[in-house]
């Protein structure tokens, strides 16, 4: 009897997980384009992807900071949104993101950092509360994409995507990254329709000052 209740929690588990990713995808579908075809938005939001042991930038996080970048060049965004975390002194992936965009040709008054975007759910809050957007260009892979247009526009800022997937990365890692993806997906919705944390906030500091 004991192991029947388990395995019906584990089905209901896994089916509460699958359903949140269908919801996700579904409401995200509308609203991904190419670079090419994108609507001009005055932001791109680029998501923080982690950094080697050694500080360098990920390959993940390369190809959004280079996604980014060619948006700018093409003029559909004026400003780049670089989100990421800097809780320890010795990782700061906001910096790393600066430091690759201008080694890109992105100019420095281009670019905006937020030191505090440790989750996604994260930097969509911030985006509005503290820099004053209301409306983006995400910028990441497309196993993120429906995550981040879902937590951004239920959070106040009218977000459209472009995927950032410029290279083919290892299967083993796409496997890690969709199967986490599950979880986080499951967490985001409860997030914005249950729980509605608080992120680190601080004083406003809006990319676009009002006149």
């Amino acid at each position: 009897m004991f192991l029947k209740i388990l395995l019906v929690l584990a089905v209901l588990g896994l089916l509460i997980l699958i359903i949140s990713r269908l919801v996700t995808g579904l409401y995200a579908r509308p609203k991904i384009y190419t670079a090419a075809e994108v609507p001009a938005r005055r932001v791109a939001i680029v998501f923080g992807a982690g950094l080697w042991r050694d500080g360098t930038a990920t390959p993940v996080l390369i190809d959004r900071i280079t996604t980014a970048a060619n948006l700018y060049f093409a003029g559909k965004v004026e400003k780049l949104l670089m989100s990421g975390d800097n809780r320890f002194v010795d990782y700061n992936e906001p910096a790393v993101m600066r430091t690759l965009a201008l080694s890109l040709g992105v100019p420095e008054e281009a670019i905006v950092l937020d030191y505090a975007g440790r989750r996604t759910y994260d930097t969509c809050y911030r985006a509005k509360a503290i820099f004053g957007i209301t409306g983006a260009i995400l910028v990441t892979q497309a196993f993120h994409l429906p995550r981040a247009i879902y937590l951004c526009n239920q959070l106040g800022v009218d977000s459209v995507g472009v995927e950032s997937d410029l290279r083919v990365y290892r299967t083993s890692s796409m496997l890690y990254w969709n199967m986490r993806e599950l979880l986080a997906t499951a967490t985001a919705l409860w997030d914005v329709n249950i729980s509605h944390p608080v992120p680190v906030l601080g004083d406003p500091e809006p990319i676009f000052p009002t006149p």
